[in-house]
């Protein structure tokens, strides 16, 4: 990935923002979401698909791997792959029925464990817990010199 930025996450309304600056930049691609039980994965989703305009719940995917959502008539496709044994669990799944979907959003949490079965993506999001509850250390990684830009300047102001 070209470009980085890091941020500290203090609260979970600082989490509500970072999803709402990416919200407006974001429409489609592959995220990955990194980080450790209970970083805040599924935490930052759920912000990022209401800012998206996500009316109802968003549930973990732990078990059902994949959680679809129809946003303004854009397909997103949230991914949990913590519970995952084998890469090739999803093609028996029918992942490639769900990457077929143009200009679609996939979310990905615990990506490493799907190893060629996904895309590369064009954003990685690393998510640390620190030593005091609610703060969050966030590096994302992405190659978009434009969503770079953008997420850059209203992240400093």
């Amino acid at each position: 990935m070209q470009y980085s930025l890091s941020l500290q996450l203090n609260s979970e309304d600082d989490t509500q923002q970072f999803a709402q600056y990416l919200a407006k930049h974001v429409q489609s691609g592959v995220i990955y979401l990194i980080g450790d039980l209970g970083a805040g994965k599924t935490t930052f989703t759920r912000y990022l698909l209401q800012h998206m305009g996500h009316q109802g719940a968003v549930k973990s995917p732990t078990y059902t791997l994949v959680e679809p959502y129809k946003i303004h008539q854009k397909e997103v496709f949230h991914f949990d792959l913590y519970r995952l044994n084998d890469p090739y669990e999803l093609e028996l799944m029918g992942i490639r029925d769900y990457l077929e979907v143009p200009n679609a959003l996939f979310l990905f949490e615990w990506p490493s464990k799907g190893g060629d079965e996904i895309p590369q993506a064009d954003i990685v999001i690393n998510i640390e817990k620190s030593e005091y509850d609610l703060q969050r250390l966030v590096t994302l990684f992405l190659n978009d010199e434009h969503i770079y830009l953008a997420l850059k300047e209203q992240l400093q102001s």
